[in-house]
């Protein structure tokens, strides 16, 4: 039997899950934020300097936070004066733009219509992230919504891996396709294609292994993987979803970077933003690699995996 009561949230209760979920990352920029323009009426070098420290211990990031400044700059040049009481909205209306993203190729919320199907989802990330967790709220999500869902337990390296996946798909109440530890991840991926079209099933989401200590072979794993299931489904994965713990900070933008030189990521999910004052990590990732931000985790109930929404988070962020 599952565990689980399948409850729909509200927008108004899934809003308030938001806010809760970036409660630390708010209060930390904002006590940062306040004490880099404290006793200065206007944005001067010295404001520039602090937000540019503030940005930068907020886990924005280097490249992101130079660029947040020196579009600051162009502003200064070009009205002669901003005020201190401005930064809010300013910063704001940058940060916004900066996680805008292309998402026309997905589906708009759980319950739209899947552009395909089966709809197939191929999930990345290291060991740790919360890889496991994101699949099985994604399997949960998707029910709730209507999908018939099917899940793939291609991570045959580590024993834990498919266990774990079998026991999120019982308490969830999916189907799951395994052949144990040791079995080729390809094969995995290619038997649970297959019997997800015998069973009209609207999703997929296949587990692959979270190694990166060897990229030259995961860029192979990961690229047999995409052969074998576009002998069922050409255009398969649609999404290649890249699992993201926002509580490492700089280390989630670093296995980023490394997962894109090693695979097509097209999309990404940051975990554990309840339990961290690091989401502004969001903002850099977004950023540098141009890829959409497309589930962020905001607690540990299925329910608190969300589809993100930029101008929502934005709105929650600096409220």
């Amino acid at each position: 039997m599952g565990l689980f009561v399948f409850i729909r949230k509200s927008k108004e209760e899934e809003r308030q899950t938001l806010d809760q979920g970036l409660a630390k990352t708010k209060e930390s920029f904002f006590q940062k934020l306040t004490k880099s323009i404290i006793g200065k009426s206007t944005v001067d070098d010295t404001v520039l300097d602090n937000l540019e420290e503030t940005l930068i211990t907020s886990d924005v990031g280097v490249e992101t936070t130079l660029k947040i400044i020196e579009r600051l700059q162009e502003r200064i040049r070009r009205d002669k004066y901003i005020s201190t009481s401005e930064l809010n909205s300013i910063l704001r209306a940058e940060v916004a733009q900066l996680l805008r993203q292309p998402q026309d190729r997905f589906p708009k919320d759980f319950d739209a219509p899947m552009p395909k199907k089966p709809y197939v989802i191929l999930v990345v990330g290291v060991n740790g992230v919360g890889k496991t967790t994101t699949i099985a709220k994604l399997a949960y999500r998707y029910k709730q919504a209507g999908k018939q869902v099917m899940l793939g337990a291609a991570d045959t390296f580590r024993a834990a891996a498919v266990e774990q996946l079998m026991l999120w798909a019982d308490r969830v109440e999916v189907p799951i396709v395994q052949q144990g530890m040791g079995a080729d991840p390809a094969s995995v991926a290619y038997d649970t294609l297959q019997s997800a079209i015998a069973r009209q099933s609207d999703v997929v989401i296949i587990d692959t292994a979270g190694r990166l200590h060897n990229k030259v072979g995961l860029m192979n794993e990961l690229s047999k993987i995409r052969k074998v299931m576009q002998k069922l489904v050409p255009d398969a994965p649609h999404e290649v979803l890249l699992v993201l713990d926002a509580s490492t900070g700089q280390n989630a933008i670093e296995q980023a970077r490394q997962f894109t030189q090693a695979t097509d990521v097209n999309a990404l999910a940051l975990t554990k933003l309840d339990g961290t004052a690091k989401g502004g990590v969001i903002i850099g990732i977004s950023d540098q690699f141009n890829i959409p931000v497309r589930y962020i985790g905001l607690g540990e109930k299925m329910t608190d995996l969300q589809l993100f929404n930029p101008d929502e988070f934005v709105d929650s962020l600096f409220e």
